[in-house]
């Protein structure tokens, strides 16, 4: 088959290109620029848990040097302490610069045998058939470029988007931030800061080598932030933070950022697709856009794996749609729902019913990705057959247990997503101390393996000598963007394969039916932009 098309070399593009490269599936990255970023020490990413797993998966290696994590988020309200939140039961968020994250992409991307980054090419055409799409670039070179899908991960301003005659409706400046990076040391070394004043609101978000990202709360619409005014909100807030003496510190980047919530009527056109900004923009009220656009990309490439390994149905390529889009849909409507009440100070307790909410809580959720503004979201799950309840609901993200491959090497659960495969896990204590060629042949292990090697889809199997909530003898179904799919008590092949067809949304159709029928002539071009 031909490779998968990729138009934007942002963090989203290229951590599609490495995750359909991972599974083995060629990608061509069609990048409009130069093919370096800018370094803009202000414009900074925060990666929770499953996120940040992913980007390591891909091979990024700035998340170590160039990344920190949080020691502890603080928060105040008019320059008192009134919370504290430590790291003890979840991990903490990872922070580092976009423009690190997007070179340590494009380097592993770079690397890799199976991705072909291509500089200096901007898409004007598109056009599809049955079997393929043909894209026109023009730039250096005017070139064709024949694949067998297409993903804009082109940007708010997605051309593949204008191509495929998409609309793209939603608010526009839900909320404009200055935003300052500067090197200084603040009274509580490493730890995040939420301080509210209202209407004032700033954050404090620590970045390695004792630089500090700063964010404002602005008006919606005012007078433009002026040099002047940005040097002047930075020391007022730092005299604040100590006691009417600004401290020392070196400016390194300025912005102001207006935050938009838009969400695309369509994230599919037969062959073409649209992942991140693209297709969704948020980031209000801690949200960010940049880690949804990775879970885009993380959900979109297995389904898109399978399908040029083995074949899928429609309907699993259509679930990329159905389950992104909603899910995005479900964090722009808790933010839309939730901005009006905490900008006006009424309202929130019929949004946050009980007396120990409150706007912070709101806004540390959103933060720390927790709550209806933040935690990961869960996947409607296919319906199996003796489900066994564990502490991870069906659909939603597994616990980062430590498993155990056929091999003998024992990986965090995490390691191994992303691979096009599901994983079946067995919970059986006491297999993290034997020998392999112990629990191999032993108890349920055979039958299990059997079964494994009879599904559908590509699967590996694992042992775990336990998992939150779940007794011993659980099996559990893990799709391979980390979803729980299914669990079963012991060993039950038939509801096994039964749960595996479910997840890849049944066998592929015959060729001559997996084409929808075309909406224009498959020989003229959907869309041309000059």
């Amino acid at each position: 088959m031909d490779p998968v098309i990729v138009v934007g070399a942002g963090p989203v593009g290229l951590s599609l290109s490495l995750a359909l490269a991972g599974s083995g599936v060629p990608c061509v990255v069609l990048d409009e620029g130069p093919g370096k970023d800018e370094p803009r020490p202000a414009r900074t990413v925060a990666l929770h848990a499953d996120t940040a797993a992913m980007v390591h998966r891909l091979g990024c290696t700035t998340l170590r040097d160039e990344g920190a994590y949080f020691a502890a988020w603080r928060t105040m309200r008019r320059g008192r302490d009134t919370h504290r939140i430590t790291f003890e039961d979840q991990p903490a968020p990872l922070h580092l610069p976009q423009h690190a994250l997007a070179r340590g992409l494009r380097d592993a991307a770079a690397a890799h045998p199976l991705v072909q980054l291509i500089t200096d090419s901007k898409l004007d055409s598109l056009e599809q058939d049955g079997r393929g799409v043909t894209a026109h670039t023009r730039g250096a070179e005017t070139t064709w470029w024949r694949g067998s899908f297409l993903v804009g991960c082109d940007g708010a301003r997605s051309t593949v988007r204008k191509l495929l005659g998409i609309r793209f409706p939603g608010r526009t400046a839900v909320e404009r931030h200055a935003v300052a990076a500067l090197r200084t040391d603040l009274p509580w070394p490493g730890e995040a800061l939420l301080h509210r004043s209202p209407p004032e609101e700033v954050t404090a978000r620590p970045l390695p080598d004792g630089v500090w990202r700063l964010d404002w709360l602005l008006p919606p619409r005012g007078e433009l932030v002026t040099p002047d005014a940005l040097l002047t909100l930075v020391r007022d807030t730092l005299a604040g933070w100590y006691g009417g003496t600004t401290p020392p510190y070196d400016l390194l980047d300025t912005g102001v950022y207006t935050l938009h919530h838009r969400l695309a009527r369509r994230w599919r056109d037969r062959r073409a697709f649209l992942a991140g900004d693209a297709a969704h923009l948020l980031g209000a009220l801690g949200t960010q856009g940049v880690e949804e656009g990775l879970r885009d990309a993380e959900n979109l490439a297995w389904k898109l794996a399978l399908t040029w390994h083995q074949g899928a149905s429609e309907a699993l390529l259509d679930s990329y749609e159905g389950e992104r889009r909603r899910a995005v849909a479900a964090r722009l409507r808790a933010a839309d729902q939730a901005v009006p009440a905490l900008r006006s100070g009424s309202g929130l307790r019929t949004y946050l019913p009980g007396a120990s909410r409150s706007a912070e809580a709101l806004l540390t959720d959103g933060h720390l990705g927790r709550g209806p503004l933040g935690v990961a979201p869960a996947y409607a799950p296919p319906v199996a057959v003796r489900e066994v309840p564990t502490a991870t609901e069906p659909g939603g993200p597994v616990a980062n247990v430590p498993v155990t491959a056929p091999d003998g090497s024992t990986v965090p659960l995490r390691d191994l997503l992303g691979r096009g495969r599901l994983l079946v896990l067995l919970v059986a204590p006491g297999t993290g101390v034997w020998d392999r060629r112990h629990w191999m042949g032993a108890g349920l292990m055979p039958r299990l393996a059997a079964a494994v090697s009879a599904l559908p889809v590509r699967s590996e199997l694992l042992v775990a000598d336990g998992y939150p909530g779940a007794p011993a003898h659980t099996v559990l179904l893990v799709r391979p963007d980390g979803h729980l799919a299914a669990t079963f008590a012991g060993v039950r092949p038939a509801e096994l394969y039964e749960a595996a067809d479910t997840v890849r949304m049944g066998a592929p159709e015959p060729a001559s039916a997996k084409a929808p029928p075309a909406k224009t002539p498959s020989t003229a071009p959907t869309a041309v932009i000059d």
